[in-house]
């Protein structure tokens, strides 16, 4: 150390290198600008004193932070955790920290904690926002940002294709005899969930089954009770949730008032999370690659921070979904079955 009980400071660099301290400052942010040998002097200076450069400091001389806000709409869904990881790994490897941010699923907060927070981060990460895309692409002229999981137009965005999913989903419970689907809806304010619907229509139609839809329900298992009820009185004989959260917790709705999944109802829920596979039945859901979504989002900022913008070709990126079949789907009950296809939607 520097023989003091306090941190070494640029100036103790200075000292101890024999140049000036706006000298060891270059030769620390903008090594190109010193020469090899003066450099190298300081370098060692700055080992041998363990001089940890001060980044609020350096913050302000340079405009960068070195840190990347990730907002998300609720810290406590395991969603999230997939672009948590995701993120925090990609950022560790540049050189960057993560600031994370939850916004309780509140379009006010999210806007709010944006402006609030702004002079913390060099870019941000939105991974489901709540605003507007009027208000995302407003917000994306003047911060620096990759959005997850929408696509307003000229923001760079990682789309995860949960609409395909759906797709898939209602093929899957076609193959099984139903002809009666509901959707059991997530908040208003989610983009995601609009397009979730649209692809589940899309879908039924062209497969010549009912569609209906219940809610909105907030998508965490304690709204599952309602949900369940809502469903169990549209008479469907299959359920598309909005994510998982909400579907586990139809499913202990389900069992309390003796509906047997899949044998009256089968259940298929959305993203796959931690525990989607504990259930009981194991639950039928789409799966994402969440973690890669994350990465990718960090690349695409990082890109626009150091280049000034995305590269040509890197202002979008999709990435698939699949069905994961457990036990939650299953044959439609014989009746159900038996009955002529009705057309149109509930």
């Amino acid at each position: 150390m520097n023989g003091k009980d306090r941190p070494a400071t640029l100036a103790d660099v200075a000292a101890a290198s024999g140049v000036a301290t706006s000298t060891v400052s270059r030769a620390l942010s903008n090594p190109g600008r010193v020469n090899a040998v003066t450099r190298a002097r300081i370098e060692r200076a700055a080992r041998e004193l363990d001089y940890i450069p001060n980044s609020q400091a350096r913050a302000l001389t340079s405009g960068r932070t070195r840190c990347i806000a990730v907002v998300v709409s609720d810290i406590t869904n395991p969603f999230y955790f997939g672009i948590i990881r995701g993120t925090q790994q990609q950022l560790k490897a540049a050189g960057y920290t993560q600031l994370l941010v939850d916004t309780e699923e509140s379009d006010e907060l999210e806007d709010g904690m944006l402006h609030k927070l702004r002079r913390s981060f060099d870019g941000v990460i939105l991974a489901a926002s709540r605003l507007t895309d009027r208000r995302l692409t407003a917000v994306a002229a003047e911060i620096p940002l990759v959005a997850i999981n929408r696509q307003p137009r000229g923001v760079p965005n990682v789309f995860i294709d949960t609409p395909d999913g759906i797709a898939q989903a209602v093929g899957h419970l076609v193959s099984l005899g139903h002809r009666r689907i509901v959707y059991a809806a997530g908040p208003e304010t989610s983009w995601s969930n609009e397009r979730r619907w649209r692809a589940l229509v899309t879908a039924a139609d062209s497969h010549g089954v009912t569609s209906s839809r219940v809610g909105p329900f907030a998508p965490r298992q304690y709204a599952g009770a309602a949900a369940a009820d809502a469903v169990i009185n549209t008479g469907s004989t299959a359920c598309i949730a909005f994510n998982d959260l909400l579907a586990i917790g139809m499913l202990a709705r389900f069992g309390e008032r003796g509906v047997d999944v899949p044998g009256d109802l089968s259940l298929v829920g959305c993203d796959d999370i931690f525990g989607a596979d504990f259930c009981n039945p194991p639950l039928t859901t789409l799966t994402a690659p969440v973690e890669q979504a994350g990465r990718t989002a960090v690349a695409m900022l990082l890109a626009r921070l150091d280049g000034g913008a995305a590269p040509v070709g890197r202002q979008a990126a999709t990435l698939p979904t699949h069905l994961t079949v457990r036990a939650s789907t299953g044959p439609a009950p014989v009746a159900a079955a038996e009955s002529p296809a009705p057309r149109g939607r509930g």
